[in-house]
């Protein structure tokens, strides 16, 4: 367990080095509709997404992630928040909302939530203080949101987001690429942003990409 856990954190730190920059209005938009206790959202998290900052298709991103999934609210009482995997569910899905809107970084936040997903694949969830102090980052910020009003607020934006997605949400992971859902073949979400792109500049994962296909 100590040698995966070094790993998890070894990996998670990757995501915390700088990137080069793209010309922003050629990115493509690519949202992640997800739950953060959902089998399926983490596996795709750890094992699928996390690739993007590891081939350089983050370059060419301007990657969306949207704690909510399957979670509805009350309708006699907008503040309370029913979740697929409640209590925990909605505890992490706010926590993870809060880690988006206090890091601005997409690194650092991609970072602290790979973490805490790879804990939920194994059955450790409720080790995600632990993730903070391994990737070096302020856990106050984050906290002092999911203690405030901030985090049902930014929790009821991404409700309202993901309840009026046209054509609606049907399961999670849910891929939109700039509006389009990827639907059923969201683990080929690559070849998906490497034909959206129009920049000049094709980054190494787009070429790869591209050689395969033609090769198949």
């Amino acid at each position: 367990m100590a040698s995966a856990l070094f790993f998890t954190c070894l990996t998670c730190s990757m995501f915390l080095l700088t990137i080069p920059c793209y010309v922003a209005n050629q990115k493509v938009t690519l949202s992640l509709y997800y739950d953060s206790l959902s089998t399926s959202c983490a596996t795709f998290i750890v094992k699928n997404l996390a690739k993007i900052f590891d081939d350089d298709l983050i370059t060419i991103l301007n990657l969306r992630l949207v704690p909510w999934g399957d979670a509805y609210a009350n309708k006699s009482n907008n503040s309370t928040t029913f979740c697929q995997h409640r209590p925990d569910g909605c505890k992490l899905n706010s926590l993870e909302a809060c880690a988006i809107d206090v890091m601005h970084d997409v690194n650092k936040h991609f970072a602290l939530i790979y973490c805490i997903e790879f804990l939920a694949i194994e059955g450790r969830h409720k080790d995600w203080e632990t993730c903070f102090s391994s990737l070096g980052l302020p856990k106050k910020p984050t906290l002092d949101c999911y203690n405030s009003s901030n985090a049902t607020k930014l929790e009821k934006n991404y409700g309202n987001e993901t309840m009026h997605l046209n054509p609606p949400l049907k399961f999670v992971p849910w891929l939109v690429l700039n509006d389009q859902p990827i639907g059923n073949d969201y683990e080929n979400f690559a070849g998906y942003v490497c034909k959206a792109y129009k920049g000049n500049i094709v980054p190494m994962a787009c070429q790869s990409v591209h050689l395969k296909q033609k090769t198949e």
